[in-house]
């Protein structure tokens, strides 16, 4: 992928193209799944993947993904795996690939350290989601010193003035969290989420993608005019869970997501 994220979606905007973002945790349910299931997203048709860095206190995220993290880590996955994991599949994956982990691993690794290793492996983006925008600035600047985007989020209790200081800060889309929680399908998030997007698309300039709860192709679907696209991932993980990694749970796997995809445009 040679395009800038923020080239990238302004060129999908331009198109009135709905975006699916998938979220895959590395590593799960065996680390040698990682690679062929980033295949098998691109081939289904997501145009972005977030590739998540399994962590032991993931506070933002629900039962699902907390699950899939801890099978991950007691396969082995560290954050240099993740690492290089991303780049074996930087000369083939279509989707620009974004890093989604918590600060702890990346404090560790060293910053400077990590955003170079990222650049170098493909990535286009990152998400942290607790690393306050207040306390970002110097990670953002050496993200895009190589052209990496840092993707901060925001929910229905973000402030005005935080708002306006996200907004100002990104350089690629905003995260917008559907609902006060964490990560997980939830049945009809889209009747908590219509409201605040409206008042989102009010207040920001940037693209916005809505995650934290879509569950299907009905809730993207009724979801993709107030925003810029959805991310999916708890959902995609059941899917994984229930279907395996079989030519035919590949094959319900890409009928899921093709089904999303569907739903958005």
């Amino acid at each position: 992928m040679n395009l800038s994220l923020q080239n990238f979606l302004l060129i999908r905007q331009k198109k009135n193209q709905k975006l699916l973002s998938l979220f895959l945790t590395a590593g799960f349910p065996q680390i040698g799944a990682t690679l062929p299931l980033l295949k098998l997203l691109d081939e289904a048709g997501a145009d972005l993947i977030e590739l998540g860095i399994p962590f032991s206190d993931p506070l933002a995220d629900g039962p699902t993904i907390q699950r899939t993290s801890q099978i991950a880590l007691q396969n082995g996955v560290t954050l240099k795996k993740v690492l290089e994991m991303a780049a074996a599949v930087k000369s083939t994956l279509r989707p620009p690939l974004i890093l989604m982990g918590y600060y702890n691993p990346i404090f560790q690794f060293g910053p400077k350290e990590f955003v170079q290793a990222a650049a170098n492996a493909g990535v286009q983006g990152l998400i942290i989601p607790d690393l306050p925008p207040e306390e970002s600035l110097s990670l953002r600047d050496a993200a895009l010193a190589k052209n990496l985007s840092l993707v901060y989020l925001v929910s229905p209790n973000t402030s005005l003035q935080r708002l306006a200081l996200i907004d100002d800060l990104t350089t690629s889309f905003i995260y917008a969290v559907s609902v006060t929680g964490v990560t997980g399908a939830r049945e009809n998030v889209a009747n908590q989420a219509i409201e605040f997007l409206q008042k989102l698309r009010r207040q920001v300039q940037n693209p916005v993608l809505v995650g934290f709860g879509v569950a299907n192709a009905a809730e993207a679907q009724r979801l993709a005019a107030f925003c810029d696209g959805v991310i999916v991932g708890s959902a995609l993980l059941a899917q994984i869970e229930k279907h395996g990694l079989s030519p035919e749970g590949g094959k319900k796997i890409c009928e899921f997501i093709r089904e999303l995809h569907r739903g958005l445009n």
